[in-house]
């Protein structure tokens, strides 16, 4: 075993794809239920699931064309009336009852905020739960529909292949959703690219990583991509305790970019779509003296080449990012494994 491999959480980035198959194999059932079924869709989670959901509500839309949210389970916990529709035949133009389906995600499936979030959403009888984890516990008891990725269970805190196949799996059960199994079957793609991608810029992340004269990152991601700009700029504040910020793309230019400056890396998650506004920021920002990155399918620092459908291959953009921040945290003495005051299952008293 070499040093590298020493760390459980270089060791689970690279093993990723593998659960990527997994999440694609389990999310083949036929009690999946139809976007036509709900009046209402949320997502919910805490933390890095959190900002899953924020990517899997804003995919589930695009896809089936109705309407989702992503609600953090402790605001669902608490102030549920603020985010859930009136159940109730009054609620209902045509008289009936409006039915809600709710998708928690949690790496462990104890988070202590998303099961009793889920609890109350049952006791309630609000409507279906569908559950996304990677261990098969109390909160997939509480499912409906249950989907456990068991190869992105993890030792290290931080989460990163639990992340990626859990996010696989939204993916798939949003296209599903849709009655897109033409998208699936593009998706069954991934775990090759994410082997690819990774072999092919592991080094290019370690010299960004690695380079301590920058000291704050800003993450870009706009649509489907602003989630994974969170969650990638979780993994490096808590594994590295670096100034570092997620934005919209536009939005970057209202203010934060006051703090760009020649010490600042800003990395954009480049879409096709709107890649002309998106790179024309990056350049902006590179005029000010920032060490600009773009990730997308072509023509960026880190290009993927997939010939997969952009609305499925977001879980491209992960490893590379996790592998930046992974080597910054060694540069910097810490342990990746271990994050500052962190642990790896969070029991609250609620």
């Amino acid at each position: 075993m070499t040093l590298l491999q020493e760390y459980a959480t270089y060791r689970e980035i690279k093993s990723q794809p593998e659960a990527w198959a997994q999440a694609l194999d389990v999310t083949n059932v036929s009690s999946l239920p139809k976007a036509g079924d709900y009046d209402q869709v949320l997502f919910t989670g805490c933390g890095s699931t959190y900002y899953l959901s924020l990517s899997a509500a804003a995919l589930y839309q695009e896809l089936t064309g109705r309407v989702a949210r992503a609600v953090p389970a402790g605001e669902l916990l608490l102030n549920s009336s603020a985010h859930i529709a009136q159940v109730g035949r009054e609620a209902s133009p045509n008289g009936d009852n409006l039915r809600c389906l709710l998708v928690a995600v949690s790496r462990s499936g104890t988070t202590t905020e998303t099961v009793k979030a889920v609890e109350k959403f049952k006791a309630e009888k609000r409507g279906d739960v569908v559950v996304i984890t990677n261990y098969d516990e109390v909160l997939s008891h509480s499912a409906d529909v249950n989907i456990v990725i068991s190869k992105g269970q993890e030792e290290s805190v931080a989460q990163t292949r639990s992340f990626a196949s859990m996010y696989v799996a939204a993916t798939a059960f949003c296209a599903r959703m849709a009655g897109q199994d033409d998208l699936v079957s593009a998706m069954m793609k991934l775990p090759e690219m994410g082997n690819w991608i990774i072999g092919n810029y592991e080094s290019w992340a370690k010299s960004i990583g690695e380079n301590l004269d920058f000291d704050r990152f800003y993450f870009l991601g706009s649509g489907i991509r602003y989630g994974l700009a969170c969650e990638v700029n979780l993994k490096m504040k808590e594994m590295t305790l670096t100034h570092s910020e997620p934005f919209h793309f536009l939005e970057f230019r209202h203010g934060p970019m006051s703090m760009v400056n020649e010490n600042a890396v800003v990395v954009g998650m480049l879409s096709d779509m709107n890649r002309a506004h998106e790179a024309k920021v990056l350049s902006e920002m590179e005029m000010l003296g920032a060490a600009v990155a773009g990730l997308g399918e072509s023509e960026a620092e880190v290009q993927f080449e997939s010939g997969i459908p952009e609305s499925i291959r977001g879980v491209l953009y992960l490893p590379v990012l996790q592998l930046m921040a992974f080597y910054r945290s060694l540069a910097k003495g810490l342990n990746p494994d271990r994050p500052n005051n962190l642990t790896a299952v969070v029991k609250l008293d609620l």
